[in-house]
């Protein structure tokens, strides 16, 4: 039997988390948080509304003073404390980050809970890492520093996917670096993002320096973005979105930072395994039921390897199980909610007028009928210039294309708006290399797709944004450089100030 809490009593006090306190929304409008496995609601509280916004803004000023002027080291100590907390908290993590997305319990035990923890504990190492350029005298008569100092209040955004995740992502390298921050988890999926923000607590971090409103984007959101004691927006959500929010953040001049949709290619050459292809493909494209911007969504495989590629891939997600996402063996749960479910029905309905459904393309009957589920599906035939190949489809959903040359491999999978992720399949070493250099994305797996670890950057290009989380880079996002020059000749007249005034000195 998984572990289990109820959530209506741990979080009977509100949504909120403001200034160390749960504490009740004041907009006037209850949100449902339903189990998308069963269609129940679970839980009801008051959203965010602009008041409560102010109030964690405020709460996040206060708290900067002291937590921006305190040292790497102390800051550290928190952290690694706070990654103890979390790992004290794995059951509770993983219990409400499925019973609120409908992730199988095997994905956010494995996956969703140790990621985030590790995240922790490489932000508390990186804390005393804040280095900027050596100091030196790059002018003959002076000194420069750099110093690497923290911005302000962060107000960041996440969305329902991965929602502990996120919450990690995105307070995190923050925090480490001397922020203070207001997360606004997505309103249907508040549960792991409070309980992130109490084991932060429970580890020593000042009040105010995590702050929850759990609002909805149109009021708390927006009003978060556009707040002029903000200094820095980051949000994960659509390209549509991302517009908005930048719109929005321009008007106070904030720092930015966007990760937005993905249209992933999985380009395997002729020379690849392809077992490995297969296996890899299926695991990439169904990974939280396809809704992840870096899942596999767009496979092109060379000519000589699409028939047995096309057939394996079915053969393999016919074997998927879909069912109750606290059975330890169930491979695949429901999506979000039905609205999401109907819209990737939507995208599929449309593709049969123009491609083929090789597997899946159904919702199941039976006890399953009630949730969100839909079943593992791979299409094949349709055109490059197609909706079903363009557009993020956020399910469970893979869409297969042949190719002739490398040149045209390459050219396939650049041809989205999209550049968050893809993958190259071969085992000629210079082949993943061209595909390495020449696919335009964040990040390029060679024979995989998929990992991710906190020592390295998670970020995309062109319409998937720009920015990055994870890793010491992303303190590049989350600090301000500032450059300090001490004058070393302790001269009254400097011989530049003949540009301005009189002779040389």
């Amino acid at each position: 039997m998984d572990h289990r809490f109820d959530v209506t009593e741990r979080f009977a006090a509100g949504a909120q988390f403001i200034a160390g306190s749960l504490r009740s929304g004041s907009s006037g409008r209850t949100q449902a948080v339903v189990d998308p496995a069963t269609g129940d609601t679970v839980y009801s509280y008051e959203l965010a509304g602009t008041a409560d916004v102010d109030a964690a803004v405020e709460a996040a000023q206060r708290a900067f003073h002291e937590w921006g002027g305190a040292t790497p080291g102390e800051r550290s100590d928190t952290l690694h404390a706070f990654a103890a907390a979390l790992a004290e908290d794995a059951a509770d993590l993983a219990h409400a980050e499925s019973l609120n997305c409908g992730k199988p319990i095997k994905l956010s035990k494995e996956f969703d809970v140790p990621g985030s923890i590790d995240n922790a504990a490489f932000f508390a190492g990186a804390a005393r890492h804040l280095e900027g350029k050596a100091a030196g005298e790059y002018s003959p008569d002076h000194t420069s520093v750099i110093r690497r100092e923290p911005i302000g209040v962060v107000g960041s955004i996440a969305p329902w996917n991965y929602p502990l995740q996120m919450a990690a992502w995105k307070v995190l390298p923050a925090i480490a670096a001397g922020n203070t921050i207001v997360l606004k988890p997505a309103e249907i999926t508040p549960f792991t993002s409070l309980l992130f923000a109490q084991a932060a607590q429970r580890a020593g971090l000042p009040d105010g320096v995590i702050n929850i409103v759990s609002g909805a984007g149109r009021d708390a959101g927006e009003h978060l973005v556009g707040h002029r004691s903000v200094a820095m927006t980051s949000f994960t959500g659509s390209t549509g979105v991302g517009k908005r929010v930048a719109e929005i953040a321009t008007g106070t001049v904030k720092r930015l930072h966007l990760e937005l949709g993905g249209k992933a290619p999985f380009v395997v050459f002729d020379d690849a395994d392809l077992e490995a292809a297969v296996h890899g493909a299926v695991a990439g494209s169904l990974i939280n039921t396809g809704q992840d911007c870096t899942a596999a969504t767009r496979a092109y495989v060379q000519r000589p390897l699409y028939d047995a590629f096309v057939s394996g891939v079915a053969d393999l997600m016919a074997t998927v199980r879909l069912g109750d996402p606290f059975d330890p063996s169930t491979d695949l749960g429901p999506l979000i909610s039905h609205a999401q479910r109907d819209r990737v029905a939507g995208f599929v309905d449309r593709a049969r007028g123009y491609a083929t459904v090789v597997t899946g393309g159904e919702s199941p009957q039976g006890e399953l009928a009630k949730g969100a589920y839909y079943r593992p599906t791979l299409i094949a035939g349709a055109a490059q210039d197609s909706e079903i190949v363009q557009s993020e489809i956020f399910g469970p959903v893979l869409v297969v294309l042949p190719f002739d040359s490398d040149d045209e491999g390459i050219a396939l999978a650049n041809d989205t708006p999209y550049g968050l992720a893809a993958s190259a399949w071969s085992r000629d070493v210079y082949r993943t290399g061209r595909a390495t250099r020449e696919i335009n994305a964040g990040c390029v797996w060679v024979n995989d797709h998929i990992p991710i670890i906190s020592e390295m950057p998670h970020g995309g290009a062109k319409a998937s944004g720009f920015g990055k989380d994870m890793s010491a880079y992303s303190f590049e996002e989350y600090t301000q450089v500032k450059h300090v020059m001490y004058d070393n000749t302790a001269a009254a007249r400097k011989d530049w100030h003949r540009t301005i005034f009189g002779d040389r000195p």
